[in-house]
């Protein structure tokens, strides 16, 4: 971008920033009810919502419960939602194995969701750290995650969530080679129009710790981290061959998760590859806001509002994010009040 030379006081940049009509005018990035996508918790466990303690206001939700949930910020204009499940020690096992039965708690809600809102996107989580004892994203081989062996599994999982009606696969295992081989699989068995909305930068961060609690991975076994298979948070460089492959593979989208400390990386992948790039406010994000708002050391919609514009302007095409509810009741009662 070539800048206009320009010299106080002809020009006041202030002047524009004066009243509140004239910074809409200007505003070079907006929030709308559009940018906003609600990852969400299942469970089979409970016959009511339950709250996560280190995820205040989050909740797992029986299926009939979150559906009666959904009412309000669909009427607001919630485009998506991503599901995530939580599923008890009992169905565990150290291949995953719940994760490919047809009768699971993501399977069977995906098809009430579609039947009740024919109209809201549904993404889904291709990954294995759910439903693995060990609570790793693949298959553990001689004390590591197995790389080729998980992308069998991946591909079993990705298409019987295709099956179940999922409109948007997102692998989230960071298993190199997986978008090439869950895209084959998808045309061979009629699924070409399903989206694959890749975690294609995954970094392997401190913010994931509440998450683990809502869906039960938080205990890992030996290996005790998974620095082999998520990026390292010192490397930029990396993460553009990351997206590289994955779009060459066959991503539709791209996902770079954690968000807020990354701004950096969405803007990068942005300009280099022009793709739909979203960011995930990943739970310890979120955790931190609320707490610091409780203690009333800022204003959580303040605060709220600021990161989403954040991500807007670093090239977000949307955010997954917990506070979506919050975002489309405030966007509902700014537009009810403009109209």
């Amino acid at each position: 971008m070539k800048l206009v030379k320009r010299k106080f006081p002809k020009s006041r940049l202030r002047r524009t920033r004066m009243k509140s009509f004239s910074r809409k005018m200007v505003s070079e990035n907006n929030l709308t009810a559009n940018d906003v996508i609600w990852p969400l918790f299942l469970t089979e466990d409970s016959k009511t919502k339950v709250e996560i303690k280190t995820m205040p206001n989050v909740y797992r939700y029986p299926i009939e419960v979150l559906l009666k949930e959904l009412e309000a910020p669909v009427k607001q204009g919630l485009n998506a939602i991503a599901l995530f499940p939580h599923i008890s020690n009992s169905k565990k096992d150290d291949k995953g194995t719940h994760a490919f039965a047809h009768d699971n708690i993501i399977c069977t809600s995906i098809k009430k969701i579609n039947q009740e809102y024919p109209h809201l996107g549904i993404i889904c989580d291709v990954a294995l750290d759910p439903y693995t004892s060990h609570g790793h994203d693949g298959v553990i081989s001689h004390g590591e995650v197995d790389n080729d062996k998980t992308l069998v599994k991946l591909v079993e999982q990705a298409l019987l969530l295709a099956d179940s009606g999922c409109d948007i696969l997102a692998p989230s295992d960071m298993m190199d080679g997986r978008v090439g081989r869950i895209r084959s699989a998808l045309e061979q068995n009629e699924h070409q129009d399903i989206l694959i909305m890749s975690y294609a930068v995954k970094y392997c961060s401190a913010l994931y710790g509440p998450f683990r609690d809502a869906v039960n991975a938080g205990n890992l076994v030996e290996p005790g981290n998974k620095k082999s298979y998520q990026m390292d948070i010192a490397n930029t460089d990396e993460a553009m061959h990351e997206i590289s492959l994955d779009i060459n593979e066959g991503a539709d989208m791209i996902m770079i998760k954690p968000g807020l400390p990354y701004l950096d990386i969405i803007s990068r992948a942005k300009d280099l590859f022009s793709i739909p790039t979203y960011a995930y406010q990943v739970s310890g994000e979120y955790s931190m806001i609320v707490s610091a708002s409780q203690k009333n050391h800022l204003n959580e919609m303040d605060a709220i509002l600021e990161t989403m514009l954040c991500f807007k302007r670093a090239g977000a095409n949307g955010i997954f994010t917990y506070f979506a509810p919050k975002i489309l009741n405030y966007l509902s009662k700014i537009n009810s009040h403009l109209i």
